[in-house]
């Protein structure tokens, strides 16, 4: 069976309140009462700074049992070093507390700045050190160094899976090169819509990963009723495990026959209330395909 999570990308946005937020809501319940509205969120503060153990873990104590986030790693790695010289960084990071939200811990995001054009010797010696599964990620957090020393949380309480997605925002990457590096260490291209960069639709592991950024004007437009109506219908035949939805691609698609694949999908057009409202009535649309296939 597969697993449809359609949420956003972060949670603490002034515009929201007394809109997706009920006026009056404390900003310290902002996250209990999303994350009981949608089914996952995008940490998004990873991506400007290493967090705590003691984030992560009161991020999972308030937010229900079921409920999963995906991390956003850190723009040093990805906009300052640009995947290279990553192993410590890349310690450091997993060693800054995601393993403190157990079976909440979803994907890690690895987006990739505009200017980023496709190398594959840099892309393929960063996609080998991702650990892929917990076990391995708290192997090596403990091989942090000095600058999470104090606070590093190096140890897991299960053996999961540990997936992770990458997102490209420069036309270099749609080539074949590069989606068979991500088939090759099973790593999710995202399916990012945006009216700026590249969305290309290749699978390439056993998830998707969507990031819907606004459907007419970056980060800001809303999503048409008809618009959503396509969505719907890709998340539906993607969990279904029904053959390629329509879209651009740049490669032959796997030689395994399609099987039914989890799906994340996050709003980022974060203005006013557009990203929580679209993610609801995105997710009643799911639903009800899925209910009727």
């Amino acid at each position: 069976m597969s697993t449809v999570r359609i949420g956003i990308s972060g949670w603490r946005y002034v515009p929201w309140r007394g809109i997706f937020y009920p006026k009056g809501l404390a900003q310290r319940l902002e996250l209990n009462y999303a994350s009981r509205e949608l089914a996952s969120i995008e940490i998004n503060g990873t991506f400007y700074a290493l967090q705590t153990p003691k984030s992560f873990a009161t991020w999972a104590e308030d937010t229900p049992d079921e409920f999963v986030f995906s991390v956003k790693a850190p723009r040093y790695m990805t906009h300052i070093l640009r995947l290279r010289e990553a192993a410590t960084p890349l310690a450091n990071f997993m060693a800054s507390g995601l393993l403190r939200l157990g079976p909440k811990l979803g994907p890690i995001l690895w987006q990739m700045p505009p200017s980023f054009r496709f190398d594959a010797e840099t892309i393929e010696a960063f996609l080998a050190l991702l650990p892929h599964d917990t076990e391995a990620a708290a192997e090596l957090a403990a091989r942090h160094d000095d600058k999470v020393k104090a606070r590093a949380w190096v140890k897991t309480d299960a053996k999961r899976p540990l997936r992770h997605a990458m997102e490209i925002r420069h036309d270099s990457f749609s080539t074949p090169d590069f989606v068979a590096l991500l088939r090759k260490y099973k790593v999710a291209l995202v399916c990012a819509d945006t009216v700026k960069w590249p969305r290309l639709m290749d699978v390439t592991t056993d998830f998707m990963y969507c990031r819907l950024h606004g459907a007419e004007k970056l980060y800001h437009s809303g999503y048409r009723p008809e618009v959503l109506d396509e969505w719907a219908a890709r998340i539906a035949a993607w969990a279904s495990g029904k053959s390629e939805v329509e879209g651009r691609y740049v490669a032959a698609p796997p030689k395994a026959a399609r099987k039914p694949m989890d799906v994340f999908l996050y709003f980022d057009n974060t203005a006013k209330e557009y990203a929580p409202a679209n993610a609801r009535d995105l997710d009643a649309r799911v639903k009800q395909l899925l209910a009727t296939a």
